[in-house]
């Protein structure tokens, strides 16, 4: 035994962050020159490897889909029978290979080279048959696989998704693509809830409690009971939204509160909410103000109400 496991795992991650700096400062022109061919596809990013190289360069073309760059991984094994008809005009090839040899790249290769596909290849050998061929040659620095023997894939492979995260995030931010871009291509899980738009949860339409200011109290409690939310929204002639009436307004009138109307007990000036806004920023402001739910009105002009928001609904979509 060499060490402690530990020892091992502080000697692999060394191995792999030195190379990592390695190829932080190995890059040059030919980075851009490869962001410039994939900003201007006018089709798809096509990304092939084989083996280790293949399971990488599966996750690049997940992150480059789901970050605004159309992507899709093709097998270069399944290349040679027939999937090579997904590699078309107008996409651009990213070809994953550590030494540039892999025999199983070549038909992928020689159809972007028939066909006038540009092709950016990554290796860590500059002379390698693959890189000869590319258009842009992104080569990897010559830097020790982490097994200690150099046979297993390790620091390559770490290196290689690297610099497929790199040109990702390149293309994203100069396409400046945000965070409500992101969530179109999450919609599920914690990342699309977080994500999620007020408007994405909120009810509208006839599910809104909205009353009028003279609206007798007697009726305003059957609309509160009548719509399930606890509250009811308080709408003058012009439609705007002039107050709300909550659990805590109804305790506070509780004397003689069949003799009042909406305006009389309503909260004035209440707390609203954008539809554009993210749902996490509505559950921020629910929680600083200590209330169940919002009315969503728009960011400019009058507070018509749109729609209501409930916390109940933002914590059934995985927020809170």
């Amino acid at each position: 035994m060499t060490g402690s496991y530990q020892d091992i795992a502080r000697r692999v991650i060394r191995i792999e962050a030195a190379a990592l700096t390695q190829l932080a400062e190995g890059l040059n022109g030919d980075f851009d020159r490869a962001v410039e061919l994939l900003l201007n596809a006018r089709g798809r990013v096509i990304v092939s490897g084989m083996g280790k190289s293949g399971h990488i360069a599966r996750k690049i073309a997940a992150t480059l889909a789901s970050t605004g760059t159309p992507a899709q991984f093709v097998h270069p094994a399944e290349a040679s029978h027939g999937d090579l008809g997904m590699v078309a005009r107008g996409d651009v090839a990213l070809v994953l290979s550590n030494s540039g040899e892999t025999p199983e790249l070549a038909d992928i290769v020689a159809h972007t080279r028939r066909f006038g596909i540009p092709l950016i290849g990554v290796a860590a050998r500059a002379d390698s048959t693959l890189l000869r061929q590319s258009d842009v040659a992104l080569v990897l620095p010559r830097a020790e696989e982490a097994c200690g023997n150099g046979i297993v894939p390790t620091t390559s492979t770490t290196m290689t998704l690297a610099l497929g995260d790199a040109l990702a995030i390149a293309l994203m931010e100069h396409r400046r693509f945000t965070p409500e871009n992101f969530r179109d291509f999450h919609p599920g899980g914690k990342l699309g809830a977080r994500l999620s738009k007020v408007r994405d949860l909120m009810h509208a339409g006839e599910a809104l409690p909205v009353v009028h200011p003279d609206t007798p109290m007697g009726d305003t409690l059957i609309e509160i009971s009548r719509k399930g939310f606890g509250v009811a929204g308080v709408v003058g002639d012009d439609g705007a939204l002039a107050g709300v009436i909550t659990d805590g307004d109804l305790r506070r009138h509780m004397a003689g509160l069949l003799e009042l109307s909406a305006a009389d007990v309503m909260t004035p000036d209440p707390a609203t909410i954008g539809p554009d806004a993210l749902a996490e920023e509505a559950v921020a402001l629910m929680n600083r103000r200590k209330i169940t739910c919002l009315f969503v009105t728009p960011e400019d002009g009058p507070p018509r109400p749109l729609g209501l928001l409930h916390i109940h609904d933002c914590l059934r979509a995985g927020l809170g």
